[in-house]
């Protein structure tokens, strides 16, 4: 069973629950899993026609315990809907709403929901949802291997045919362009987005200036940060903004990109291997925060002077802990002495790809990587 399985079964007694993500990472296979170990319910999917009938006229049982509603927001005025449904049957029905993109967003800030329903984030598959086997550590490095060339979304990362994973690959970016996309805004320049979109996947990183990349394509810099916003949106992407908070030298204010299908990315092995740290650390940090109600944000640290970090951990806005990522230099970065000694943070860790054993120099931990993002998601590797 998936990382969120219990959570959602408790939840499920106190409120509505909305499981949103990433296109593919198995929010209806979860949800679909969740329905048979409870046994009674139904799972009502608002794209198929007998669904949505059935969905309008609420013909489901009173004995039918859970009820699953598939894609809802697709309904104009579904938010109504839920609230009326939810406040009527509450006493006899637990409802599990799931969607994508568009439930995502427009769950956000709606008043008439406020209250009666709690959030989670379903990422793809990582180390820690993977089994470590310290017996048998070339098994964990299969898995490591297998995440960075292909990614962690359940399909491609099973499938026993790299071919297979290239093929799902292609069609899940054409849906996110062709539906996912058009769903949200009309882009009549569909061709030229996915132009920009394949520049980011070579930029992975690296510090993305807009108004270069709208010059290259002739477009105006506010389209081409638009055009990243629904990308990130969609969840073709997520964006990662500099931290500049009592760092007065801080002044690249460029964000980085990385993406949640670690094989889309491009390039060298150490760009692969960041985007499968983001990718880890945004996951832990997106449970963390549906678990436990605090606030965390992933950012990057860097100034004019050439210091830089690749993550820094903030909790309910306060930066407590710094990571760098290498493939094999075990040597700690200067730059984590630096920002260290001005953020005054104690938490700095050098995530080391080709590493054996845990070493620490200067109070500065140099880790295995592979160990460290194999930890529990639940657990506090912050404080």
């Amino acid at each position: 069973m998936r990382y969120l399985t219990s959570f959602i079964h408790k939840d499920l007694s106190l409120k509505m629950v909305f499981m949103t993500g990433p296109r593919q990472s198995g929010k209806t296979t979860l949800a679909k899993k969740i329905l048979k170990k409870l046994q009674v319910g139904l799972y009502l999917n608002w794209d198929d026609a007998d669904d949505r009938k059935m969905i309008m006229a609420r013909s489901w049982f009173q004995e039918d315990k859970l009820i699953i509603l598939d894609e809802i927001h697709k309904y104009s005025k579904w938010k109504n809907f839920i609230k009326g449904t939810f406040d009527k049957q509450r006493e006899w029905h637990q409802f599990l709403i799931t969607g994508s993109a568009r439930l995502d967003i427009y769950k956000k800030g709606q008043d008439s929901l406020l209250g009666r329903f709690f959030s989670w984030r379903l990422h793809p598959l990582c180390l820690s949802e993977l089994k470590h086997n310290m017996h048998d550590p070339s098994a964990s490095k299969k898995n490591l291997t297998l995440l960075l060339e292909r990614g962690g979304f359940p399909e491609p990362f099973f499938a026993k045919d790299p071919v297979f994973a290239k093929r799902w690959r292609k069609e899940r970016i054409n849906l996110i362009f062709r539906q996912d996309i058009q769903e949200i805004e009309k882009i009549r320049d569909i061709y030229l987005l996915e132009f920009f979109y394949q520049s980011l996947v070579q930029r992975v990183g690296s510090e993305i200036v807009f108004s270069n990349m709208a010059r290259d394509l002739e477009i105006a810099p506010k389209t081409a940060k638009a055009w990243a916003s629904i990308l990130e949106k969609t969840y073709a992407l997520f964006m990662v903004t500099p931290y500049s908070k009592n760092l007065v030298k801080a002044v690249v204010k460029a964000p980085k990109i990385y993406f949640y299908d670690n094989g889309e990315v491009e390039g060298d092995l150490g760009a692969k291997f960041e985007n499968l740290v983001a990718n880890h650390l945004l996951k832990r940090l997106h449970f963390l925060e549906d678990l436990t109600g605090d606030q965390y944000q992933l950012h990057y640290v860097r100034d004019q002077q050439g210091h830089k970090i690749d993550f820094l951990v903030v909790r309910n806005r306060k930066p407590v802990c710094l990571i760098d990522c290498k493939v094999s230099d075990s040597t700690p970065s200067r730059s984590l002495y630096y920002f260290r000694d001005k953020l005054k943070i104690t938490h700095c860790l050098q995530l080391v790809m080709n590493l054996e054993k845990n070493m620490t120099r200067d109070n500065i931990k140099i880790i295995p990587a592979l160990d460290w993002l194999s930890l529990p998601l639940s657990e506090d590797l912050f404080s």
